[in-house]
């Protein structure tokens, strides 16, 4: 569904005005709407029927507890990478045998955790934690369904940092090494080999990688089958599917499904699939209000009370995201400018948009910044000792408080003054 749109000048989440909110609430607010993550999901879902599939939402993406509830109920399981988000997913009602647990760094900590809850798969990124794993299951007394992350060696044509599938990337096993250690894997006895995983990359508008990949691995997969032909379940294909945040035409759901499944269809496995992006991405906006417009003979800034800390894609990436007024004077257009969005920390990267044309705004206006749903409140930080803001969820015309906003006095909450400093 479409989530934001204007309605009578004024930008609304589905039914409910964001000016409202922000005047509740107030500045920086996340906002996210139920609406269009439970839709995302179901085109998902039904881009693949007929397929055996499970979909597990990467909640790296956004891991508040009313998006793990609200995707929960909506029957799909999670892709976690680390024990923090294992306990969300348990303290949100998920079903922990509905999880697939990823990342390179797992401790003997989250493993045992990760054990004891029944996960339903480790996505093995190296044979250090494939023994390390071994070695925790044994002590458990329990047998650890594992599947390698199988680094395919394509490239997903998007940016450098968030591109895993290559050879030089920390990700996964090099697939030209993956089926030793599938064979030193079927060596212990507290292991079961139970899939095949790839994860290519983050924000890739097209199919292709995905189908260079899928294809690479397919012939691992059957010899994968016949060195464990009892155990063997799924195929993952990981997650990545990108959105629109400014002119990119990524691939529907439908789009992607046409391209992968006939591929996918004679495997006889299940396919599993861990979209978080393509989810939440489309599904949040931040509000933010102009604190000053600064002229200089140079520039014009538009100083807002967001700040890199809140949303920090614009300067770990140099990513774009769409910035509107909450408010459009109808029957009249706005003055353009050419400005900087700005926040007020002190780093010259603490920008969100830099020689943007957009409409002329006034100290005081409230802005939305567009398609900040997926990694923005969960990278968040108090950088300069700034509170982190507050998340609503809107579903139709009700609106929920899902994270108070943090209080000055919570950024010291745990710290201590050494006894010799009193």
């Amino acid at each position: 569904m479409e989530a934001f749109r204007y309605r009578a000048g004024e930008l609304h989440c589905e039914q409910v005005p964001l000016r409202r909110l922000a005047e509740r609430y107030g500045a920086p607010l996340y906002v996210y709407s139920q609406g269009h993550i439970v839709g995302q999901l179901r085109q998902m879902d039904v881009a693949f029927r007929g397929l055996n599939h499970l979909i597990c939402f990467g909640m790296k993406a956004n891991s508040n507890l009313a998006v793990i509830r609200a995707v929960t109920k909506a029957g799909a399981g999670f892709d976690i990478v680390s024990g923090g988000e294992l306990f969300r997913v348990v303290r949100a009602g998920g079903d922990p045998r509905k999880c697939v647990f990823s990342g390179v760094g797992k401790t003997h900590e989250e493993i045992q955790y990760a054990l004891k809850l029944g996960i339903y798969c480790f996505n093995i990124e190296s044979e250090s934690e494939l023994r390390a794993i071994a070695d925790v299951a044994r002590g458990l007394g329990r047998r650890a369904p594992i599947a390698l992350r199988v680094n395919p060696g394509v490239d997903p044509r998007t940016h450098h940092y968030i591109s895993t599938g290559k050879h030089e990337s920390k990700f996964g096993i090099p697939i030209g090494r993956a089926l030793e250690v599938y064979r030193e894997a079927r060596r212990f006895s507290s292991l079961e080999i139970r899939g095949v995983q790839m994860h290519i990359g983050s924000q890739i508008v097209s199919t292709t990688p995905f189908v260079q990949a899928i294809r690479k691995i397919l012939p691992l997969i059957e010899k994968v089958r016949a060195l464990a032909p009892e155990t063997l379940q799924f195929f993952d294909l990981g997650g990545g599917l990108g959105i629109q945040y400014r002119n990119e035409q990524p691939p529907t759901a439908e789009e992607f499904a046409a391209a992968v499944r006939p591929h996918l269809q004679k495997l006889g496995l299940r396919i599993l699939l861990e979209p978080g992006r393509f989810i939440v991405g489309n599904a949040g906006v931040l509000l933010t209000r102009v604190v000053y417009v600064k002229r200089t003979a140079a520039k014009c800034f538009i100083i807002v009370d967001a700040a890199m800390n809140d949303l920090i894609r614009p300067a770990l990436y140099d990513s774009y995201h769409e910035i509107l007024p909450l408010r459009v004077p109808r029957g009249r257009k706005r003055r353009m400018i050419t400005a900087d969005v700005v926040g007020p920390i002190c780093e010259s990267g603490d920008f969100f948009a830099q020689g943007r044309r957009i409409p002329e705004v006034h100290g005081g206006e409230l802005l939305a910044i567009m398609g900040t749903g997926a990694y923005g409140m969960v990278m968040a930080s108090n950088y300069n000792s700034r509170p982190r803001p507050a998340e609503v969820l809107v579903s139709g015309c009700r609106v929920a408080l899902v994270r108070s906003r943090e209080r000055v006095e919570d950024l010291s909450g745990r710290e201590k003054i050494a006894t010799w400093l009193r």
